[in-house]
C-alpha cells in the first residue's frame, strides 16, 4: 500500500525511492535503520511480511507509535488549534516533561508540518507562497492510511548497530539512510567512524544492506568495496546558496 510520508523530514527520500525500490533485494523481514520520515517504507509498493521501523529520535518515535495504536484520541488533540506563528512558538517552547504520549506526538508532528525545511533542531516557522499550511481539519483522513500501514509494524527506539544486531538474518533487508557525512542540521553527533562501523557490518553480516548517502570522497574510499550507484537530486530549499542545486547521491549496497 503506497502512501505519503506522515511528516516532512530533512533529508527525506521521497525523490530517490523509485531508485531505492529498483533495487531492493527478496527477503522476509525489512529494517530500517534510520526511519526519519520513512518515505521508503511509506511509499513502496508492496510491505513486506516483517517490517521493522527505528530510530534514535524518541520523539519521532512516539508519533509513529501513537499514530499506529491511538489514531482517534492524537487527532482529537487538533479540535480547537490554529495554524498561527504564535501556536508554533508556544509548543516549540512548551515543557514536554508532563505532557502525555499523545500530547507529545501532537506537539511534535505540528511543529515538523510547519518548521522551515522540516528542521528538528532550530525550528522556525515555516511561511510559502506557492503551498498552503497543513489542513488541520484533515488530518484525520490524511493519516488514516498510515495508522493501517503501520498495523503489524515494530516501531523500535535502539541505536542504528542495536538494532542491525538484533535482526541480522540471513532472510532480513536493511535500508540504511544515516546523517549525510559533513551536513548539519541532524541534532546528532555521526563520526566517520560510524559510517565505518556500518561498512564493517555491511561485510559480516548475514542480512543484505542498502544504504543511501551523499556522495563525498571519504564515503566512497569506505565504501569502495561494495557496489556503488550514483545518482543525483536537485535540492532547491535552504537558506544558503551552496546549499542549492543538483547535488550527487549514492546507493551503496553489499550484493
Amino acid at each position: 500500500m503506497k502512501i505519503n510520508p506522515i511528516i516532512p523530514w530533512q533529508g527525506g527520500k521521497r525523490r530517490l525511492v523509485k531508485e531505492l525500490t529498483k533495487n531492493i533485494p527478496e527477503h522476509k523481514c525489512y529494517v530500517e535503520l534510520f526511519t526519519g520520515g520513512g518515505a521508503l517504507f511509506f511509499m513502496r509498493e508492496i510491505a513486506s511480511k516483517v517490517e521493522v521501523i527505528n530510530d534514535i529520535d524518541g520523539e519521532l518515535v512516539n508519533l509513529y507509535r501513537v499514530v499506529q495504536n491511538h489514531l482517534e484520541e492524537f487527532v482529537k488533540q487538533f479540535k480547537w488549534a490554529l495554524v498561527s506563528r504564535q501556536m508554533f512558538d508556544w509548543l516549540k517552547n512548551a515543557d514536554t516533561s508532563l505532557m502525555t504520549d499523545i500530547q507529545r506526538a501532537t506537539r511534535f508532528y505540528y511543529l515538523q508540518q510547519l518548521a522551515f525545511g522540516a528542521n528538528t533542531t532550530s525550528r522556525s516557522f515555516g511561511t510559502a507562497t506557492t503551498t498552503k499550511p497543513i489542513n488541520l481539519l484533515r488530518i484525520e483522513e490524511q493519516l488514516s492510511e498510515a495508522h493501517l500501514r503501520l498495523s503489524g509494524v515494530t516501531v523500535e527506539h535502539l541505536s542504528w548497530d542495536k538494532c542491525f544486531e538484533k535482526y541480522d538474518r540471513p532472510h532480513t533487508f536493511f535500508y540504511a539512510d544515516p546523517p549525510y557525512w559533513k551536513l548539519s542540521g541532524y541534532g546528532m553527533e555521526f563520526g566517520l567512524d560510524q559510517y565505518q562501523k556500518l561498512a564493517d557490518l555491511m561485510s559480516s553480516c548475514d542480512g543484505k544492506v542498502m544504504l543511501s548517502i551523499n556522495d563525498h570522497p571519504d564515503i566512497r574510499e569506505i565504501y569502495k568495496a561494495f557496489n556503488i550507484q550514483q545518482t543525483e537530486l536537485a535540492y532547491i530549499i535552504g537558506r544558503k546558496v551552496e546549499s542549492r542545486g543538483k547535488k550527487s547521491e549514492l546507493i551503496i549496497t553489499n550484493y
